[in-house]
C-alpha cells in the first residue's frame, strides 16, 4: 500500500509506520510542583487482572478519602469497564480524530468521566494495520498536556500500561521519568512473571542512564498458594503489596462487571492494605532475574527447564546438504 505525503512523493506504508515510530515525544514538562500527586505507572500481561486491580483499588482510594485519576493506556481501553458497569467510554485518541475534522477542540467533558470520586479516561489506540500503538499513547499523553493535565489537582494518577509491548510509547512512563514509581501485577505461571522480570529490566535500565523511577512492588492476582510470584518477588528485591487469591466469588463479580473493593464488603481489608501498601512503598531499584533464574522459580518437570540444547548442523536443515558432490574443476593441462 503506498501513501502520498504533502510533497506529493509515494511512499510505502511500512515507511510511514517507520517515520511514526520514529518520532520522538516532547521533553516532560518541567516546573514547581504545585501539588504532591503520586503517578504510578501499573504494568503487567496482557489478561492478568491489572484492570480489575486498578478499577478496584481505585475505587477503594476515593473511598478513604483520595482524590484519584485512573487513565487506562491499553489499546484494548478496557481499563475503565469495570468502573462503569461494562460500558465503554470514549477514547482520547477517537475523540480528538473525530473533534479535528469538526473542526472544533477537545474538552475534559468529552474524555473524562466519575464515578463516586473515581476520575477515569481511556487514551485508546490506532486500529489494527493504521498505526503504531506507541506513538497513540504518545498522541493521547499530548492531548492531555494541552487539556492541563499538569495543573490537575489530583492525589493519586495511576497509568494502566500493557507490560508485554516494548516499543516506545508502552515504556514512557519508566523511560521519561513522567511518574514516581512502577507496580507490576503477576500471578504464579512463567508467562506474567517474564513480562514482570522484563518491566524490573527497563526500570533498571533507565536508573542507570539517570533515570529516577523504581518499583513499588509487586500483586500477586490469582493467587493459588503455590508461591511462584512471591519468590520472584523475593529474588528480585520488590515487596509483595497484596495477593488476591484465586477465588470464585471475585471471578464472578468481576466477570459480571460488580466493584469488589468497597468499604464494608468481604474484600474491603484486601483492598484497603494495598491502598496503604502503594501509598507507603518507596520506589526501589529491583534487580531481574535472566531466563535460568526465572525458570529456576518453577518445578523443571512443568517447565522443562532440564532441557539441553542440541545444535543443529546443515545437515538437518536440508538432506542434499549430507550428499557427496561431485567437483566442477576445470584442470588445464600446462605445456
Amino acid at each position: 500500500m503506498t501513501l502520498e505525503n504533502p510533497t506529493g512523493r509515494h511512499y510505502d506504508m511500512q515507511d510511514f509506520l517507520r517515520g511514526e515510530a520514529a518520532i520522538e515525544p516532547d521533553a516532560p514538562a518541567t516546573g514547581p510542583v504545585t501539588k504532591e500527586t503520586q503517578i504510578i505507572a501499573i504494568y503487567g500481561k496482557g489478561g492478568i487482572g491489572k484492570s480489575f486491580t486498578l478499577a478496584n483499588l481505585s475505587y477503594m482510594l476515593a473511598q478513604l478519602g483520595k482524590k484519584v485519576l485512573l487513565i487506562g493506556c491499553d489499546p484494548k481501553s478496557d481499563t475503565t469497564s469495570l468502573l462503569f458497569g461494562g460500558r465503554a467510554c470514549p477514547t482520547i485518541i477517537q475523540t480528538a480524530s473525530a473533534a479535528k475534522e469538526a473542526g472544533s477542540e477537545v474538552t475534559v467533558s468529552d474524555v473524562c468521566f466519575k464515578r463516586d470520586g473515581v476520575f477515569a479516561m481511556e487514551l485508546g489506540g490506532p486500529e489494527v494495520g493504521r498505526g503504531c500503538g506507541g506513538r497513540g499513547i504518545i498522541h493521547g499523553f499530548e492531548t492531555l498536556e494541552k487539556l492541563g493535565f499538569h495543573d490537575w489537582d489530583f492525589d493519586y494518577v495511576l497509568l494502566d500500561f500493557l507490560g508485554d509491548v516494548v516499543c516506545g510509547g508502552f515504556g514512557l512512563p519508566i523511560a521519561r521519568d513522567m511518574c514516581q514509581k512502577v507496580v507490576v501485577v503477576g500471578s504464579n505461571d512463567l508467562q506474567s512473571l517474564y513480562v514482570a522480570n522484563n518491566v524490573c529490566s527497563a526500570v533498571q535500565y533507565f536508573r542507570k542512564l539517570g533515570g529516577n523511577v523504581g518499583v513499588a512492588g509487586l500483586v500477586v492476582n490469582k493467587d493459588d498458594g503455590t508461591g511462584e510470584a512471591h519468590a520472584f518477588a523475593k529474588s528480585v528485591g520488590i515487596p509483595v503489596l497484596a495477593a488476591i487469591p484465586q477465588d470464585e466469588d471475585i471471578r464472578r463479580k468481576s466477570a459480571n462487571y460488580q466493584i469488589i473493593g468497597k468499604p464494608g464488603g468481604v474484600w474491603a481489608p484486601l483492598f484497603e492494605a494495598l491502598s496503604i501498601n502503594l501509598a507507603e512503598a518507596p520506589p526501589v531499584l529491583p534487580e531481574p532475574l535472566d531466563q535460568d533464574g526465572l525458570l529456576g522459580l518453577f518445578d523443571a518437570s512443568e517447565t522443562g527447564a532440564d532441557f539441553v540444547l542440541t545444535p543443529a548442523t546443515a545437515e538437518d536443515m536440508c538432506a542434499a546438504g549430507a550428499l557427496d558432490k561431485p567437483s566442477l574443476e576445470v584442470i588445464y593441462d600446462t605445456v
